[in-house]
Parts: C-alpha cells; sequence; structure tokens
C-alpha cells in the first residue's frame, strides 16, 4: 500500500510511461542477449567518436529528458529482472528519440579496483540532464558517443 502511495505522488507522464518502460526494459535486455552489439549499436544514434560532447537543449526538452529519467530509475527499481546501464541506456534513447530530444548515447570502460579486469558502463546524457547511468563521465574513459541522428543534421546545415 505504501508503494502505491509512493506510486501516486509521480507526475502523470511518469505514471503513464512506467509500464511501456518497465516492459521496455525487459525487452531491451532480451535484445541485448540476442542480438550481437554490432547489430544493435546503430539503432542508439549515429557514431561521432570518442570525444564526449552534450547537446544543448532548452528549457522544454530539459523538462522532457527529467521526466525520461525519472521513469526509468522508477521502471529499473521495481523491475522483476536486473536491469543494468545497457538496458536503461537503450530505453532512454528510444524515448529521448520518440519526444525528439538531442541526446548522446556513451560507453566506457574503467579499471576494476581489484586492477585485474576491466567494467563498461553506458550512460545517456541529454545537455545538463544524465537521463541513466548517473554521473559517469568522472569515472569512466568514454570509448564511443552515439548521437541523436537530428543533431548532425543541425550540425551540417
Amino acid at each position: 500500500m505504501v508503494k502505491l502511495k509512493r506510486f501516486l505522488l509521480h507526475p502523470l507522464p511518469v505514471k503513464l510511461w512506467f509500464f511501456p518502460v518497465l516492459a521496455g526494459l525487459g525487452l531491451a535486455k532480451l535484445a541485448i542477449r540476442m542480438i550481437t552489439f554490432k547489430r544493435l549499436v546503430p539503432r542508439l544514434g549515429v557514431s561521432v567518436g570518442v570525444a564526449p560532447w552534450l547537446p544543448v537543449l532548452d528549457a522544454a526538452q530539459e523538462r522532457r529528458a527529467s521526466t525520461v529519467k525519472q521513469v526509468i530509475l522508477l521502471a529499473a527499481r521495481h523491475a522483476p529482472w536486473e536491469s543494468n546501464c545497457f538496458p536503461q541506456a537503450v530505453v532512454a534513447r528510444a524515448l529521448l528519440g520518440w519526444y525528439r530530444v538531442p541526446y548522446c548515447v556513451f560507453f566506457g570502460v574503467r579499471r576494476a579496483p581489484s586492477g585485474d579486469r576491466f567494467e563498461a558502463h553506458a550512460w545517456v546524457a541529454a545537455g545538463r540532464v544524465r537521463v541513466s547511468g548517473g554521473g559517469s563521465f568522472p569515472s569512466y574513459t568514454v570509448v564511443g558517443v552515439f548521437a541523436a541522428p537530428q543533431i548532425l543534421d543541425l550540425r551540417a546545415r
């Protein structure tokens, strides 16, 4: 009952998107397991190298990105399966693309604290909003950036 009361306190867009995002996290996890990385990555955006940069958003786009962040965090927290960074990044990219909010998907690596292996991470940023993956820029070395196609269309003009 407490969880239901807390859920009802969220803004209407978060409540409306909760179950579709929950299903999206499951489908993204399944796609990641069944489709090769090479075939999945082009759907995340246009590869722009490894230089980390962020698109500039207007106030309405930032609000939309913040709403997407809220619903992804809520759905990932309550999913009956593990929804780590990669499925969250895939769903964040899909929602931001749906709303035409410019974004960048980042892939990064860092040496594990034990020092004998590497850890990978994926995160999505839209302007000043870290939609998924939190503040990962200082902790990980960026090895790939995929930007929303409309950003590159704007840069070409």
